[in-house]
C-alpha cells in the first residue's frame, strides 16, 4: 500500500472499501496485484470511470512501479491517449485478432490497417478541423464469425478479396505488421482518411518542435556546465 502512494497504510490497511475514493480503490487493486510479486502485470481498462487527473496519477504510478520492480506491463484500453503515453509496442485488435502490431511510432506515425484508421479518425483532440468520422455498421457476430476479414463489412476500402478470404500479416519492417490486403504487392493504391494524414503531419511537426527544444536546452546546460 505505501508503494502505490496510500499514506498511512497501516491504518488504511483496517478500513473498508467505502472510505476510499475511486482513485484511491484502484491504487489498492494494483497493491493487490503487486503483492504477488509478478513479471508481468496485465492492466485491464487501469483507468477506466477515474477523471482525468486521477487517470495520469495512476499511469504514473504504473510506470513507477514498472521501473522499480522490473515489470513487463500489459494494457488493454479504448483510449488511444493512455496508449500513446505509456506503450512501447502495440498491438491493435479487431474481432478477437491482432490486425496490426507495431511500435509506438510505426502504429501512430505510419498506421496501415482501415481499421487503425478508423480508430484514429475518431480520436478527439483540439487541434482537428475535419469532422470525426463514426466507424459504421456493427462488431461481428463471432458465434458465428464472418468468412474472410472480420472488418470488411465495416471497412470502405474492403475489396472483393476481403469478403472471401482472412487476410495473412504483412511485413512492413522488422517490427511493423499489419493483416490487410491493401499491402499486398498488386493492391490499389489508397492512402489513409485526410484526418489521420492531417493528424499525422501535426504529431510530427510537434515531437521535432520538442526534440529541438529539449537539444537546446541541453546545449545550454552543457554550456553552463563549461
Amino acid at each position: 500500500l505505501a508503494d502505490v502512494g496510500i499514506p498511512e497504510p497501516e491504518k488504511r490497511y483496517k478500513q473498508y472499501p467505502h472510505e476510499f475514493s475511486g482513485g484511491m480503490r484502484q491504487r489498492v487493486v494494483i497493491a493487490i496485484a503487486m503483492a504477488c510479486v509478478p513479471e508481468i502485470l496485465i492492466c485491464d481498462e487501469p483507468t477506466t470511470a477515474l477523471d482525468v487527473t486521477i487517470q495520469a496519477q495512476i499511469l504514473d504510478l504504473l510506470k513507477k512501479l514498472q521501473a522499480k520492480y522490473g515489470l513487463t506491463v500489459i494494457y488493454i484500453t479504448h483510449d488511444l491517449g493512455v496508449v500513446a503515453n505509456v506503450a512501447d509496442r502495440i498491438a491493435v485488435m479487431y474481432a478477437g485478432d491482432i490486425v496490426e502490431i507495431g511500435t509506438c511510432d510505426e502504429v501512430f506515425y505510419d498506421p496501415k490497417h482501415p481499421y487503425t484508421w478508423a480508430l484514429l479518425s475518431s480520436m478527439p483532440d483540439l487541434e482537428t478541423r475535419e469532422k470525426l468520422e463514426a466507424i459504421p455498421g456493427t462488431p461481428p457476430d463471432m458465434i458465428l464469425p464472418p468468412k474472410g476479414d472480420a472488418f470488411a463489412a465495416r471497412n470502405k476500402y474492403a475489396m472483393e478479396i476481403d469478403f472471401e478470404e482472412q487476410p495473412p500479416m504483412f511485413h512492413v519492417s522488422e517490427t511493423h505488421m499489419a493483416a490487410t490486403w491493401l499491402l499486398r504487392p498488386n493492391a490499389p493504391k489508397v492512402n489513409p482518411p485526410a484526418i489521420v494524414v492531417e493528424r499525422i503531419e501535426r504529431m510530427k511537426k510537434e515531437q521535432a518542435e520538442r526534440e529541438a527544444a529539449e537539444a537546446l536546452q541541453n546545449a545550454k546546460k552543457g554550456a553552463a556546465e563549461a
